[in-house]
């Protein structure tokens, strides 16, 4: 045998490095696809002066978030988009049963006028920020320095479609059951741009659609603005509707709840690998926590009275309580 033949044949997984082990499916589809990160002076090819090479020098390599190697980040859930879908495939089987249940029962028809109002206001118009927070996922996305962290940030823009969806959804639910303007473009579009209440929150979000800097979206997003959204809306919202009698929406936004665990899990995981390989990262994501977090408890607060407003109303005080406690606990386990 020549030496040659005796030499190790390298395997298509040698990319990996010298792993000594097969990769598993979820890293096979999903390792090293970043190809352009790091790559200075042009991270694309054509001129290294293209603005599409500058941006990403400025805004991902030029970013106060930084190890010295993003590829052992997984997702604790370690998803690929078969894996996703099938989830979510089931999910929607349950989802939609809910709907065909409370749609053969005529639920929406039977809720308090006074229910339906607060609805219009407080419910109806979710799907503006909740576009807000989709298109930020996929500009962390877009923007991380690893496919392993693309592929978590690009299932959470998805999950807010989820959102988004059953929300338009069940909005024309209502708007059949107790007048056509309830799902009209304007009802909502009014209340997000003219009602006091959201005038907040809105600012919030039109200031994270200009955090360009890769490391800041993703810790205003992830760390500070998503969380507390997501508890206000699928905690305490939830907790709202099952006081007035509307079941199926604290049904859904339990079900919204599951969506924003698994956000919650990567983030977690995502900001442990980073601190544990660089300390100083630490102060770097308490900086940017510490900026934006006067945001959303703004925001939330403008929207806290509107929590007072329905038949059985719950205290605007209670609400911004219970989703600082939520956030803090998820802040918690962040090791910000």
């Amino acid at each position: 045998m020549t030496t040659a033949q005796s030499r190790r044949r390298q395997k298509t997984w040698s990319m990996f490095g010298d792993v000594r082990r097969k990769p598993t499916p979820y890293e096979a589809v999903t390792g090293k696809f970043h190809y352009h990160f790091r790559r200075d002076p042009a991270p694309f090819e054509m001129d290294p002066q293209w603005s599409l090479n500058q941006w990403y020098l400025t805004h991902r390599e030029g970013s106060p978030l930084q190890v010295e190697d993003w590829e052992d980040f997984r997702d604790p859930h370690k998803l690929t988009y078969r894996d996703y879908v099938a989830l979510q495939h089931d999910r929607e089987v349950y989802v939609d049963a809910l709907v065909d249940e409370h749609e053969a029962a005529g639920s929406a028809d039977k809720l308090d006028h006074g229910w339906v109002d607060t609805l219009r206001t407080l419910f109806v118009p979710l799907r503006f920020p909740l576009h807000v927070l989709q298109m930020t996922s996929l500009y962390v996305g877009q923007m991380a320095p690893s496919s392993y962290i693309t592929n978590c940030a690009h299932f959470q823009a998805a999950d807010e479609m989820r959102r988004i969806q059953r929300i338009a959804y069940w909005t024309k639910v209502l708007a059949n059951a107790h007048g056509d303007d309830i799902a009209a473009t304007s009802t909502a579009r009014r209340a997000w741009e003219d009602d006091p209440a959201w005038q907040p929150l809105r600012q919030t979000l039109e200031t994270l659609l200009i955090a360009y800097d890769w490391g800041e979206a993703f810790t205003a997003l992830n760390l500070v603005v998503k969380p507390a959204v997501d508890a206000l809306v699928n905690n305490v919202f939830g907790q709202l509707a099952e006081a007035n009698g509307d079941r199926f929406l604290a049904a859904l936004c339990t079900e919204f709840g599951r969506d924003a665990r698994r956000s919650q899990d990567w983030t977690q995981a995502l900001t442990g690998y980073a601190i544990e390989r660089n300390p100083d990262l630490a102060g770097v994501l308490g900086d940017w926590v510490q900026q934006w977090q006067p945001r959303a408890d703004q925001a939330v607060e403008g929207l806290a009275g509107q929590f007072a407003q329905a038949p059985q109303p719950l205290n605007p005080g209670e609400v911004t309580a219970r989703v600082r406690e939520v956030h803090d606990e998820f802040l918690t386990g962040t090791s910000v």
